[in-house]
């Protein structure tokens, strides 16, 4: 015999069922959490992509990006053969993008394969992006559990004005007015 639910429909979790317990997590991993930072798209020619969260511009003679990337992404074995990447700011609704280029979407054809694309020499750069800078790749070396990147700005292109998509707390996050 087995038991039969009588109300209709499924139950779905608040949280994550799967998530480590939160008496267990890291502390590190949720001062992390905790830290705002805005979405990027990391692309290279190829094309590779990759939904990145740790980016810093530093202003200066000349220009530098840095960036936490996964050493073992199809980005990062792009982007090191091509020595060159572009880095596309990402707005709200990219969401499903960002979640795309980060594997937690599925991307039937590839990734690239929806969404309009202005191709640069850099790599490819959603048609829609307010923001995106071309990078010629300088050095990388572990950092952590990453790969620390560091890249001189070589093109900086700004459309429009839109508000940057956030990460806080494992949640996509908006600017309020």
């Amino acid at each position: 015999m087995f038991h039969v639910n009588p109300e209709p429909g499924a139950q779905i979790h608040h949280t994550d069922p799967f998530a480590t317990p939160a008496g267990e997590r890291s502390p590190v991993r949720r001062l992390r959490g905790r830290l705002a930072a805005t979405v990027t798209l990391w692309t290279a020619p190829g094309p590779a992509g990759l939904t990145v969260s740790s980016t810093v511009v530093a202003e200066g003679q000349p220009d530098r990006l840095l960036g936490l990337v996964d050493e073992e992404s199809d980005f990062w074995a792009a982007a090191s053969a091509a020595g060159r990447f572009a880095v596309a700011a990402l707005h709200p609704g990219h969401r499903q993008l960002a979640d795309r280029f980060a594997g937690l979407f599925p991307a039937p054809g590839g990734l690239f394969a929806t969404g309009s694309w202005t191709s640069t020499e850099y790599g490819p750069v959603p048609a829609d992006a307010t923001a995106w800078a071309g990078c010629r790749l300088d050095s990388s070396r572990e950092y952590g559990w990453n790969l620390l990147v560091e890249a001189t700005i070589e093109a900086v292109e700004l459309v429009g004005d839109l508000p940057p998509l956030l990460h806080h707390r494992g949640r996509y996050r908006e600017l309020a007015n």
